[in-house]
């Protein structure tokens, strides 16, 4: 029976794919865990920010017009 042939045909390569799935998935959680723990590892050493002299001195000169506006407001 051709019909016979052409299912068993069918069956095989659905096994011979759910195999080469379960291989790729497997290597693409390894992958996946491998660059997760490099992106912690680079966050950590360049997590910290820096701002520059002029750009603190500017923030802490809006921080005191607040502070001043607000202080103006409760007289």
């Amino acid at each position: 029976m051709p019909g016979k042939s052409i299912i068993d045909a069918i069956d095989e390569e659905i096994a011979r794919l759910r195999e080469v799935r379960s291989l790729l998935a497997r290597t693409s959680r390894i992958a996946d865990s491998k660059q997760v723990s490099k992106a912690k590892a680079a966050a950590r050493k360049g997590s910290k920010r820096r701002l520059s002299p002029e750009a603190r001195a500017r923030i802490a000169e809006a921080q005191r017009k607040r502070w001043a506006a607000a202080r103006k407001a409760k007289k």
